[in-house]
């Protein structure tokens, strides 16, 4: 019997725009229906998370059900925010994705370490976006049992 999945809201941190539009398009592409949200930084992103300032209002700022975060982002960086997120109880069971242009080893490593649930680098052409971004969406919102916040 097949389990009907419900819908979660994907929270995309990253401070490239042109790297949001390209995502938010393959989403389109994929014809994802989730509730897709952006941040620009890493102080952004908690304040989501924590629901402050101008993500107070809990309709504002809905639990992400995954985050895709990149790494190098300006005032708080992805490994900031990864082991923030990870040492804290109510937010740790949030799966991260690290979605970034680094292919360094140590940055795969360090980012496994700090408790990233994935590591993808980002493609270079619209196309395999698209191709990555489905294969994300099959394995997190139709394959893998997340629980319930």
């Amino acid at each position: 019997m097949e389990q009907k999945k419900k819908s979660i809201t994907i929270l995309m941190a990253d401070d490239d725009p042109d790297d949001r539009f390209m995502t938010q398009e393959a989403f389109n592409e994929a014809k994802l229906m989730n509730d897709f949200r952006f941040v620009e930084d890493g102080e952004e992103l908690m304040d989501y998370l924590y629901q402050r300032g101008k993500y107070s209002d809990p309709k504002s700022a809905p639990r992400p059900g995954i985050i895709l975060l990149d790494l190098n982002m300006p005032r708080k960086d992805g490994r900031e925010v990864l082991s923030e997120t990870k040492a804290d109880a109510n937010l740790r069971r949030i799966p991260v994705v690290i979605l970034t242009t680094s292919k360094e080893e140590e940055d795969i490593i360090h980012a496994y370490n700090l408790g990233s649930n994935s590591y993808i680098t980002k493609p270079v052409s619209f196309k395999e976006l698209v191709v990555i971004i489905k294969s994300l969406a099959s394995y997190w919102l139709e394959i893998v049992q997340l629980p319930d916040y």
